[in-house]
């Protein structure tokens, strides 16, 4: 039977409003032909469902043990190469303590450690540094590594992924951030990152640490070589994982920015099509409870409209500790917000700021209605 196209959009917003997930099919049609507005309304109706106007962010703050890496993946700006590791930095254990210690007398929750991957960071190495953060301030949860760092040190140490995942978990390790997924499929990944784990070794390595207790992130690196098709498997293979664990807690697509990198011949996507991809993520994605727009690495501008386009979490604070995202040519070259800022952000555009732990607790409801009182007191 041939359907008109209002006539598919209409089958897919009615299984989306009954709660019914869409196929893939229906997916690739979304990408292909649907409407801005179209999906801002399906998305928004999934984002409020699940969590109604709240959007969540925490106080956190990042942590790069190196920038220089062993492997050569095309769209990064951030890792240098081990022939130019002059022009990186590599951090003794006592310095990244040194950057641990100076959050001493802050208000932050997470300490988010990722970079490049070199033999010294092996796998004695970050269970010594995850039992010295824990040791200094237990309260502090580490977020840590990613399957591309894990598949390397436990390579390295000659051990299953179970095995080492253990050992970190015992050392302090407390849940997964979600980078190195780029593209899963192979078409793709072999042209971006091709001496890097696979994107089934990256799952893997996730199912092993759900199983194991440890919640983590997804992404997407999207806007470059891949097509509608790539994208739809790249949902499809984690929407499946998820229906197996259970231990995703957000999805995160991640913009392509071209500078300083062996692609920046490729144009970026425009703000148009960031905000269908928000959409049609939290559309396709029904199992998974939060979208993330991380705003270094799109700008508060399009942050702000992403809020109505089925983003409900916009990381946290950051406290310009990172420089993944400005090295790669991203909106916000310095990337901080106060807590303040973050609040008066998300109240703005008509939301209820949360802040979070990492495992989405609530630590506060900046919502309630003292605060908005005084915030709307302060701004006349």
């Amino acid at each position: 039977m041939l359907f008109t196209q209002n006539t598919i959009e209409k089958r897919i917003a009615d299984k989306v409003f009954a709660g019914e997930r869409i196929t893939p099919e229906e997916g690739l049609y979304l990408y292909e032909h649907a409407e801005l507005a179209y999906l801002g309304v399906l998305a928004t109706f999934v984002r409020e469902k699940k969590n109604d106007k709240k959007v969540f962010f925490n106080r956190n703050f990042h942590l790069e043990p190196t920038n220089v890496c062993i492997y050569d993946c095309k769209f990064c700006a951030y890792s240098r190469a081990i022939k130019k590791r002059s022009d990186g930095w590599e951090l003794t254990m006592e310095e990244m303590m040194d950057k641990i210690r100076a959050y001493d007398h802050k208000h932050v929750t997470e300490v988010h450690i990722v970079g490049g991957v070199l033999p010294q960071y092996d796998l004695p190495f970050y269970e010594d540094f995850f039992r010295q953060i824990k040791a200094h301030r237990p309260n502090l949860h580490v977020k840590a590594l990613t399957p591309v760092e894990f598949f390397y040190i436990f390579k390295k140490a000659k051990v299953s992924y179970e095995e080492g995942m253990r050992r970190l978990i015992e050392a302090g390790l407390e849940s997964i951030p979600g980078g190195g997924a780029e593209i899963f499929h192979p078409e793709v990944r072999e042209q971006i990152a091709k001496d890097k784990c696979t994107g089934e070794q990256w799952l893997d390595i996730h199912e092993v640490a759900h199983k194991l207790g440890i919640r983590s992130n997804a992404t997407m690196l999207y806007g470059h070589l891949e097509k509608f098709e790539h994208r739809i498997d790249h949902l499809e293979k984690l929407r499946q994982l998820q229906d197996k664990t259970g231990g995703f807690q957000t999805f995160i697509p991640l913009k392509f920015r071209h500078e300083n990198n062996e692609m920046d011949y490729l144009p970026e996507s425009t703000t148009v099509e960031d905000l269908r991809n928000y959409a049609i993520s939290r559309i396709y994605m029904d199992n998974f409870d939060h979208i993330k727009a991380y705003w270094p690495m799109i700008g508060k501008t399009t942050t702000h409209l992403s809020l109505s386009f089925g983003v409900d979490d916009i990381d946290g604070t950051i406290d310009d500790t990172t420089k993944i995202y400005s090295m790669a040519g991203s909106e916000e070259q310095n990337p901080a917000m106060t807590t303040a800022e973050l609040i008066d952000f998300v109240l703005s555009a008509g939301y209820k700021p949360i802040e979070r732990d990492t495992l989405y607790h609530i630590v506060h409801d900046y919502s309630v209605e003292e605060y908005v009182a005084e915030h709307d007191k302060v701004s006349a």
